[in-house]
């Protein structure tokens, strides 16, 4: 599999590559749906001149980032192209070390039911086998490392590439089951866009689960783990923060990073939902509803990781694409990452509705992204309207498309322990119907 792998790296490399020195990387750099206010390189680079001049980087309104980000820049300035390409082959590694490590698990514990009699007999077809399993780490490389969002994301030099990255080590360190090295990179990822703090939860679920520990409150050893769990997070992202304002020798960062994010104060059109709708509304309503906005994210954590506790992983994929509709400055590197994810549930494709139409929808979205922005901006024949027309229903054609998932998730274990032929108590066949 090896070599697969080092085929897939070197064809994107080579596309990356080219791009960098085409006419079209200075054309992506400045595409909103790639670059924010928070990931743009332009602002990277704003803020190391004002870094060089002995100026704080976040004494303006221009620079967003992480301290760590920006003395990560201060000395590779001059590879910055190679840096983003690394960081991209080592996110698509990452990924691929963690799902083959997975299958695996899935593997046994599908051995074991089946050895325990909790299938029914007549879902032979629904269990996967380790030849469907075998190139599905592959197939996850080749989708985050050719996707086009990746690329474009990565030709740009946005930072997203590099939370990306953090992000993929701390599944790796999960699916590997060191809860140090998870924690770490969590408060790492945390660190960098704040966000990422709803992945505790399908963390604590899979490291629970990789101890033998009982998911149930009444559990000693369960509140044990997650006390354990928690204070390595914890611990970990103070000693982040506090690098970072050893660094600075200043607190600014806070406001100009997390305040930023959590007030949305920039309103510059991108794939979010937030952009429109509060340049829209009056001053005097905003905070209420900004606050109503950020809940979106974390709103969904708790039924979600009731009802897939036995299923940590696929609820971190939910919660990635959840991240990646809901945050107040989303690019397309976000859904790039949780769309890598997708080779891992072939085996639900069966059960899916609508995959084709939000195929065609997410793809035709893409394309119309740069038509209706010229049409708004450099034609003057359409106005904001027709651009965040587009971004909502990339936005609605992405949360139907994770309902989907989540929908054949559920028919299908279902199917597993009831049987793939439903009767009713008439004898007659029952349909199954998600409520």
């Amino acid at each position: 599999m090896a070599a697969p792998l080092v085929l897939v790296v070197l064809a994107a490399v080579t596309v990356r590559a080219a791009l960098y020195r085409s006419s079209l990387a200075a054309f992506i750099a400045e595409r909103v749906e790639v670059a924010s206010p928070l990931n743009a390189w332009k602002r990277v680079v704003e803020g190391l001149a004002l870094l060089d001049l002995g100026v704080s980087p976040y004494s303006g309104a221009i620079f967003h980032e992480t301290p760590l980000i920006i003395y990560l820049f201060h000395f590779l300035i001059e590879y910055a192209e190679l840096v983003f390409m690394i960081t991209d082959v080592l996110t698509a590694v990452a990924l691929y070390l963690a799902i083959q490590d997975f299958n695996k698990v899935v593997f046994k514990k599908q051995k074991l039911l089946i050895e325990l009699d909790k299938y029914a007999p007549d879902v032979a077809e629904l269990i996967q086998t380790p030849m469907e399993m075998h190139y599905i780490p592959l197939k996850v490389a080749l989708f985050y490392l050719l996707n086009p969002y990746t690329v474009m994301s990565c030709v740009a030099k946005s930072t997203c590439a590099i939370n990306n990255s953090v992000i993929a080590f701390f599944i790796l360190a999960t699916i590997k089951g060191s809860a140090f090295l998870s924690a770490v990179f969590l408060a790492l990822a945390t660190y960098q866009s704040l966000y990422p703090l709803t992945l505790f939860a399908p963390a604590l679920l899979y490291l629970l689960q990789r101890q033998f520990i009982p998911i149930k409150l009444k559990s000693k050893s369960f509140w044990l783990y997650t006390m354990q769990y928690a204070s390595l997070y914890l611990c970990s992202l103070v000693v982040i923060i506090c690098l970072s304002f050893f660094l600075l020798n200043s607190w600014d960062f806070i406001p100009s990073v997390y305040g930023f994010i959590l007030s949305v104060p920039d309103l510059t059109p991108n794939i979010g939902l937030f952009w429109y709708f509060f340049a829209e509304m009056f001053e005097h309503f905003s905070l209420f509803f900004v606050c109503v906005f950020q809940i979106n994210v974390f709103f969904y954590t708790i039924p979600l990781a009731i009802k897939l506790k036995e299923h940590p992983v696929f609820f971190l994929f939910v919660q990635l694409a959840i991240i990646s509709i809901f945050k107040s400055y989303p690019t397309v590197g976000d859904v790039a990452l949780y769309m890598a994810f997708l080779p891992v549930w072939s085996h639900l494709y069966r059960f899916l509705r609508n995959i084709f139409i939000l195929s065609c929808v997410l793809i035709f979205c893409s394309f119309l992204f740069p038509v209706l922005w010229h049409l708004w901006i450099y034609a003057g024949s359409a106005n904001s309207n027709f651009y965040y027309a587009i971004t909502l229903t990339f936005n609605i054609g992405q949360i139907l498309l994770v309902s989907d998932y989540f929908y054949a998730f559920l028919r299908r274990e279902y199917y597993l322990t009831h049987g793939l032929h439903l009767t009713r108590q008439d004898g007659t066949e029952a349909m199954l119907v998600l409520k």
